[in-house]
């Protein structure tokens, strides 16, 4: 004997899943408007940090040490240091700015006190990676270089960046160990540990290219959450007029 399907039974199993399947996707998207407000509040609070320390007056390397050591952020500080390059030791990091691909280039700066402090000088073209390419832009004696302060990275940012090659002197992350040791120095005792953006400065022969610092930040956020909240605005319509529509149809006797 075959048992028969209770019509009004089955329709009010549909419409619980219904009910339960839009709350959850509109507790979702209220969930992901409300982070992307978040976001905006963390992303302005970071726009205006970097803002009011852009516009800073230029530190020296030990003031730069000092706030690190307090704080342990420097990103973004402008910084003066004077010291002579040791051009042999460069390290190359691969990058694009402003439509050109090549390498920015990382240059131990030795200073008074006889640490390194490795600073990204700019970019240059791919088929000027090799200093012997771009003789005129190496600077020999003391030098003085005027830039924003960078915080070292303690570990590749992300699984999706490639291993730095170090055999081919490639870097796609800023490791200052890596770059330290390959140098011949020691992290620990020989290295400022940070990094420094040169400016814009013009160097001697055109390269490397100065001021590459990334300091505009893309802030989306804003129309993000009004995406999500407008998804969920739209779905709260359509499942109030799926509601009316239901409980108009039972109230007839209808099956919905």
């Amino acid at each position: 004997m075959i048992a028969a399907t209770n019509p009004s039974r089955s329709g009010a199993v549909g419409r619980t899943i219904f009910i339960v399947m839009s709350l959850l996707a509109f507790a979702a998207l209220l969930a992901l408007g409300t982070w992307q407000v978040k976001r905006l509040q963390w992303k302005e609070a970071l726009i205006a940090s970097i803002d009011a320390r852009t516009a800073a007056p230029a530190s020296t390397i030990a003031e730069i040490e000092q706030r690190l050591s307090e704080t342990g952020d420097v990103d973004y500080w402008p910084v003066r240091v004077s010291g002579v390059f040791e051009h042999a030791h460069e390290q190359h990091f691969f990058a694009t700015h402003k439509g050109l691909t090549g390498y920015y280039v990382y240059t131990p700066l030795r200073l008074a006190d006889g640490r390194a402090l490795f600073v990204n000088r700019g970019i240059v073209p791919f088929d000027q990676k090799e200093p012997v390419e771009r003789l005129g832009g190496q600077l020999a004696g003391m030098v003085t270089v005027t830039g924003l302060a960078r915080n070292r990275l303690d570990r590749k940012p992300s699984w999706v960046v490639p291993d730095n090659d170090l055999g081919k002197n490639i870097y796609y992350w800023k490791d200052l160990t890596a770059m330290a040791r390959r140098s011949g120095f020691d992290v620990q005792t020989e290295v400022v540990p940070l990094f420094v953006d040169a400016d814009n400065t013009p160097n001697p022969g055109g390269l490397p290219v100065g001021g590459v610092t990334i300091i505009n930040l893309p802030n989306n956020h804003l129309q993000y959450a009004i995406t999500w909240y407008g998804l969920a605005a739209a779905l709260a319509g359509v499942f109030g007029f799926w509601f009316l529509r239901t409980r108009a149809a039972v109230a007839k006797g209808e099956d919905a």
